[in-house]
């Protein structure tokens, strides 16, 4: 799971023409106009079958093997999985191989992300008084001419949004000067943005808490307007005040290089089912450079396969299915939910309405987690708002599922860091479940579901010790059994999305 979109994070974009990868093959003989299709009883009927078929053969204790594989691979490889690496390739390379020999159709999907290299940085007052600050270039920011550029400061209004919209920038004449903008509530990129908007040939932008600098992040460099870099809380504060007491001149050299690497996603799909009925499952595969990344996300990557493979055993292949079913292994998701967003960016308009759903699983067998299920109708009125039409009905399998197995959940929001992202962007149902990551462990759910209260849902978080001997089994089997009964139900049945 990506950071906090507030959050600095690794710098990155996705900029390239895939190979061919399966979206949606031809109608088969069951969709064309006159073919009787099963009665919506007998699907209903066939639905209960199969998923009660692959809860009883799927378990988190046969998926374990694949973290363990996963956990291999890291150690093989510098001790990750990164996007880009020899670790997350050689996993791509695991997971299509079983998938190919479990009787799927399986593909690649290759692109282009690109990192970003500074290669200059920094800031300092001119006057009224001369002093360096502590500035750090935004990821992809825009360079300056060699030797930097020298400007007024002009101070966007702080608000409960600041430098977010254009009435921010109206208290000053922004046009040739360097913004001041602190950082909060919107994206990086939209604060440049706006900011370029205004007329500033420069930003620079504080920090709301601690003494760091911001780490900005404009994630892809089609973002980058004009110069950009992070100071500290103190150093923002300061001038804020120098600002409204009269003029004061700045000076910014800044410069970012683009740096392109290679990656993919594969993409495996059952051989029978209706193909203009889609039911669509995700992980991302790719680690954090800093850790194995067992948990976020060899967890959702392993309970996928191990589903994936019960499914082609009961169903011979998916000969016997009524839908669909569609796996995918998204790369870089933890540069910005790249490999999912470029997936669903190629697809064509009656490609996309032919996937009736999206279930996401990204972090399922936290050490100190609480089962939580995407918020699909919004119940719980935190954050964002419902998902698309179909949404709050996948919430309620998933619920009725854990209610029957007396398994506590609660809901999470659906707020943009996982890979649900670019199928909600275009209307797509989604659902799934989350144990969670660094935040912390109510005591309500300590309660109920065990663990420590006050504690972090995984204390491993985007870290060195997100290993195989710091996740959770009996989540993890928990979690397992949720994307089977999905799987199970949704591949012969989806009338309950309407209902």
């Amino acid at each position: 799971m990506r950071a906090p979109r507030t959050r600095a994070t690794a710098a990155l974009v996705s900029a390239a023409v895939a190979v061919p990868v399966l979206f949606a093959a031809a109608p088969q003989a069951g969709a064309q106009a006159g073919h009787r299709q099963p009665h919506s009883t007998d699907q209903a009927q066939q639905a209960r079958k199969l998923a009660k078929k692959l809860v009883e053969k799927s378990s988190g204790k046969s998926a374990y093997r694949h973290l363990r594989k996963f956990q291999e691979i890291a150690d093989d490889n510098g001790g990750n999985r990164a996007a880009g690496t020899k670790g997350h390739k050689a996993s791509t390379t695991y997971v299509y191989e079983r998938l190919k020999k479990a009787g799927y159709k399986v593909s690649y999907q290759d692109f282009t992300f690109h990192t970003s290299k500074t290669l200059r940085e920094g800031a300092a007052v001119l006057s009224p008084e001369a002093r360096k600050l502590n500035a750090v270039a935004f990821d992809f920011s825009k360079s300056t001419p060699e030797g930097g550029l020298q400007a007024p400061l002009a101070a966007a209004r702080v608000d409960d949004t600041p430098g977010c919209e254009a009435d921010d920038y109206t208290s000053d004449t922004f046009t040739g000067k360097i913004a001041l903008v602190k950082r909060g509530t919107c994206t990086f990129a939209e604060k440049e943005a706006a900011a370029a908007k205004a007329g500033a040939v420069g930003l620079l932008l504080y920090n709301h808490s601690g003494d760091q600098p911001v780490h900005g992040n404009l994630e892809v460099p089609q973002n980058a307007h004009i110069p950009a870099a992070g100071i500290t809380l103190a150093e923002g504060q300061k001038l804020a005040e120098q600002v409204a007491k009269g003029e004061v001149k700045v000076s910014l050299d800044v410069a970012t290089q683009a740096v392109p690497h290679k990656t993919r996603n594969v993409v495996a799909e059952t051989r029978g089912g209706r193909a203009d009925r889609v039911v669509a499952l995700g992980a991302h595969l790719d680690s954090v450079s800093e850790g194995p990344g067992i948990n976020d996300n060899g967890s959702g990557s392993a309970g996928l396969i191990e589903v994936a493979e019960q499914l082609a055993k009961a169903t011979k292949g998916g000969k016997k299915l009524a839908n669909k079913v569609r796996f995918a292994w998204w790369s870089a998701e933890e540069l910005g939910l790249l490999g999912s967003d470029h997936y669903v960016k190629t697809l064509t308009p009656k490609q996309k309405k032919n996937i009736k759903l999206y279930l996401n699983f990204d972090m399922i067998a936290s050490p100190n987690g609480a089962e939580l299920v995407y918020d699909g109708d919004d119940s719980d009125k935190t954050g964002e708002g419902p998902g698309p039409k179909g949404s709050a009905q996948i919430e309620k399998l998933i619920n009725g599922f854990l209610d029957k197995k007396k398994v506590p959940h609660w809901g999470t929001d659906f707020d943009g860091r996982s890979d649900y992202g670019p199928f909600i962007a275009d209307g797509i149902p989604a659902g799934g479940t989350f144990t969670g990551a660094e935040g912390l462990k109510t005591a309500e759910q300590a309660a109920k579901a065990g663990g420590k209260a006050g504690q972090p849902y995984d204390p491993n978080y985007h870290g060195k010790g997100d290993t195989l001997k710091n996740v959770d089994r009996k989540i993890f089997d928990v979690n397992v059994d949720v994307i089977a009964h999905a799987v199970g139900v949704y591949a012969q049945d989806l009338s309950s999305l309407k209902r």
